[in-house]
């Protein structure tokens, strides 16, 4: 083999290592930067829902509903610390809800939303302000927008049982849907009242209540 032939090949081997050895240290660069912005949205999560503290908080079995299957929530017990105050506890536990699901298949909401604010009128009607995640980051659809909100006011009415209804804001605004198809133009029904007994009916209908809460909005 010619002499030159024989130097553009060992220029050409060294060229394709030193390629090599550059690709991957990119490689590890961009995984180490993944890891930076991961750790950075967890820090903005954090510091979009502050934990909230107050001098009555008790440690409590507190009734969080995260998903539980494709189309249905259930209660999960978690013990917390949860103030007396109605407005400060609904506040607490709907950070909850947001913030920690058990796993990722569990989680009912989209991880970058934020309780703007919340608060209750007279009538025991809540009115939570979420962030515009709630809608934009939410998968379209009647089953994951139903699943949202029956997870945000089954968890309001399982831990704060003075509130009667609940309205849902986004951005300070109301709107007409959630992310395509629930309604949010209404409200949602929570801790209805006991039905009266009824006349010649067996004890065991006498003592039956409404349950649960509908994503069905009563307007």
């Amino acid at each position: 083999m010619p002499r030159n032939l024989r130097i553009a090949f060992g220029i050409l081997g060294v060229a394709v290592l030193v390629g090599l050895i550059s690709l991957r240290g990119l490689h590890r660069r961009i995984e180490h930067l993944g890891d930076i912005q991961s750790s950075d949205e967890q820090l903005r999560r954090d510091l979009l829902a502050p934990q909230i503290s107050t001098s009555t908080d008790v440690k409590v079995k507190a009734a969080i509903f995260w998903a539980a299957g494709p189309d249905r929530t259930a209660p999960v017990e978690i013990e917390m610390a949860l103030s007396a105050d109605p407005v400060q506890r609904a506040k607490q536990v709907l950070l909850e809800l947001i913030k920690d699901p058990p796993t990722p298949e569990q989680r009912t909401l989209p991880a970058n939303t934020a309780l703007a604010s919340l608060y209750i009128l007279p009538d025991g009607t809540a009115i939570a302000d979420f962030s515009d995640a709630l809608s934009s980051e939410m998968p379209s659809g009647i089953l994951s927008e139903g699943m949202a909100v029956d997870s945000i006011a089954r968890t309001l009415e399982s831990n704060v049982n003075t509130l009667r209804r609940l309205k849902i804001l986004i951005h300070g605004q109301e709107v007409e849907t959630l992310a395509g198809h629930l309604d949010l133009t209404g409200f949602f029904d929570l801790n209805p009242p006991a039905l009266p007994p009824v006349a010649g009916a067996p004890p065991a209908a006498q003592t039956t209540t409404a349950t649960g809460s509908s994503a069905n909005p009563r307007r």
